[in-house]
């Protein structure tokens, strides 16, 4: 099973490493980056991911990279902290970058319109926070997110419940140890 973790948070975070060294204890192959290190512009809505230049994203920067480790991993987690009780700015913006990979064209499924995705790849996905949150929120929020690029969701898991993360991902032993 191979992971991308994509982090907004410090690179030296304490739990963001302790995530990081308890997953690779599992074997679990993971990628990660701190986008913090990396220069990600915001979406501009201009569609040439979807129009001119099929899943590639017109702004020149380093989120390319991200996308080719999205289409390589099996499951992504996001880490992130919390302001104003929603996930940071620097998250949102790469949240709406994820764009290219699904088209512009759309489709009803399960009553609702959806884009039709660029790739069969069907990735998982989870988020982790750190801060205030309303998690049922967030849940909701995760899932409309997967929905609509054909991903699955994991959930959003609060960093203070990483073992409710753990059981999500199926290692209970984690689960255990962290509750």
């Amino acid at each position: 099973m191979r992971y991308l973790i994509l982090s907004t948070l410090a690179k030296e975070d304490e739990e963001v490493q302790g995530v990081l060294k308890e997953l690779k204890e599992q074997g679990v192959q993971i990628s990660y980056i701190n986008t913090n290190e990396k220069q990600i512009s915001g979406c501009i809505g201009c569609n040439t991911c979807w129009l001119r230049t099929p899943g590639v994203c017109a702004i020149n920067d380093d989120y390319e990279q991200i996308l080719i480790r999205m289409l390589q991993a099996d499951r992504v987690i996001l880490i992130t902290e919390t302001k104003l009780g929603f996930i940071s700015y620097k998250m949102k913006n790469v949240v709406d970058r994820i764009l290219p990979l699904a088209t512009m064209n759309l489709r009803f499924k399960d009553g609702q319109m959806r884009h039709y995705p660029r790739y069969k790849k069907k990735l998982e996905m989870a988020l982790v926070y750190k801060g205030q949150a309303d998690n049922v929120f967030l849940t909701e929020w995760m899932e409309r997110v997967c929905i609509n690029l054909s991903f699955t969701s994991l959930g959003a898991f609060d960093m203070e419940r990483k073992g409710d993360l753990y059981h999500a991902l199926g290692y209970d032993q984690l689960h255990a140890e962290s509750c």
